[in-house]
């Protein structure tokens, strides 16, 4: 049984839903005003300098400054605290460090236990931190829904269970009557809802209650201040900027897919772009006819998948499906509004939810993703130990993005620990090849990766030998 989405184009009213709609992210612009932090001015000195201003920047900050009150740290931003992919994302904080369970297996089989066990505790810190900083997120722990639209999946659905259930994860396996129950669309066979290590936030929110936690607890932050140097000596590590320069003892770089100052990071990571669309609130009718009174988050199967969920205005964010990849990995406000791929998204929305015809979408935008091959974040350090990254996220950063700070600081400070033991902290993922080949072999995965999708999900020899080589590409 083929996927559910039409093989015809978008027709103009699919592309007339959103043609008013803002291109800036929803969770960006549903923040109240406030004055920017002013960019750095001159040469200052600190204990601790991190570049970028996104979720693993503002837990690093804040976990740095929990650790040592007395520490000097002072965070540089090249656009506004949140402003990349950390407001940009669906708001799915999924307890997962390894991409789900599968994705870890296949690449940290002897290590998963304690990854899953690490994974749930760093949730659970997050939740914490949450109430201890007084940050209001808007936090719903609904779980992950799984949505099955082929019949394959379906057969599959009990197994894929089973195993989340050996790793401790609550699973409940929906018929198609049960998944209707949940949420009503013609194109679900059934479903699989991950009650374990799954919430929803506002992302925007997370991200702007972290930079003010950040701000009482002393940490010195400028925006609009892009790092665009960094050279070392035996004092410190010197960052510097278009204002001025910040000569640190440490520096942590946060910077996910925009490129590093590291220049052999961009061997291990490629800025892939995402695009999603944003509803305009739904009336109390159009809630009825989908039901969805559990507010899960939802996302599908396929390589090619959306992610969806509700908002707490009662809108619906709907993601995904496209990865688009350019070459030479260029990053930018410019590439924000992709109407092909707005036009792919508002046909399989209305495809999903028939029942919402004429509804129409208020903000549309787009970001990039700092894809690995391993699809997880990985760490390392540089400069003698002085310089420490986290990157490479892949996508499920909301939650491991607090455990990428840890690990990052922890690296820095020298500090054993049992995540710094593992292969999975200490291993780097398989380098992408270099530019022209890099665009060829991406462009040739995503082809065969849709063609899988058209065939059972069955990989051809292409993605299998991918698979052998520890060579992935998401999407």
């Amino acid at each position: 049984m083929p996927r559910p989405w039409p093989t015809t184009p978008p027709t103009a009213a699919h592309r007339a839903a959103y043609a008013d709609a803002k291109t800036v992210s929803f969770w960006l612009d549903d923040l109240p005003e406030r004055a920017r932090d002013a960019p750095l001015a001159g040469i200052t000195d600190a204990d601790l300098c991190i570049v970028g201003g996104g979720f693993t920047g503002l837990w690093a900050a804040l976990h740095a400054k929990a650790d040592d009150p007395s520490r000097d740290v002072v965070v540089l931003e090249a656009d506004v605290a949140g402003g990349g992919a950390s407001g940009r994302n669906g708001g799915f904080m999924v307890a997962s460090l390894t991409h789900g369970l599968a994705n870890g297996l296949a690449r940290f089989p002897d290590e998963m236990v304690a990854l899953e066990r690490l994974a749930f505790e760093n949730f659970e810190g997050i939740k914490a931190d949450l109430k201890t900083y007084n940050i209001d997120a808007q936090l719903e722990e609904t779980g992950e829904l799984g949505v099955l639209l082929e019949a394959h999946e379906v057969a599959a659905a009990e197994e894929d269970a089973e195993l989340l259930r050996g790793y401790g994860h609550e699973v409940d396996v929906l018929d198609a009557a049960a998944m209707h129950a949940q949420v009503a669309s013609p194109t679900y066979l059934g479903g699989v809802w991950d009650r374990s290590g799954g919430a929803l936030v506002h992302p925007g929110r997370l991200a702007a209650g972290l930079r003010e936690a950040a701000l009482r607890a002393g940490v010195r932050i400028h925006e609009h201040t892009p790092a665009t140097t960094m050279t070392a000596a035996k004092a410190a590590v010197t960052i510097g900027t278009p204002g001025g320069a910040v000569r640190a003892r440490r520096v942590l770089l946060a910077t996910s897919a925009y490129p590093s100052l590291l220049g052999r990071l961009a061997h291990y990571v490629v800025p892939v772009y995402d695009y999603v669309l944003v509803t305009e609130p739904l009336s109390a009718a159009q809630k009825d006819a989908i039901g969805w009174r559990n507010r899960q988050g939802i996302g599908d199967g396929g390589n090619q998948f959306h992610y969806y969920r509700q908002t707490g205005d009662d809108r619906i964010l709907w993601g995904g499906f496209d990865a688009v990849y350019r070459r030479g990995g260029p990053v930018g406000a410019h590439l924000d509004d992709h109407d092909p791929t707005f036009g792919t998204l508002s046909q399989h929305f209305f495809t999903t939810f028939p029942q919402l015809e004429g509804l129409r979408f208020t903000h549309r935008w787009g970001g990039a993703i700092d894809t690995c091959s391993r699809f997880s974040v990985f760490f390392g350090t540089a400069r003698g130990g002085r310089v420490a990254y986290a990157t490479g996220y892949t996508g499920l950063g909301v939650a491991a993005t607090r455990f990428g700070a840890r690990v990052g600081l922890d690296l820095l400070d020298g500090r054993e620990t049992e995540a710094t033991r593992l292969q999975y902290v200490r291993r780097r993922p398989v380098p992408f090849p270099p530019e022209p080949l890099r665009t060829g072999v991406i462009a040739l995965t995503q082809r065969e990766l849709a063609r899988a999708d058209r065939h059972e999900g069955r990989r051809g020899l292409w993605l299998r030998t991918l698979d052998r080589l520890g060579l992935g590409f998401d999407s």
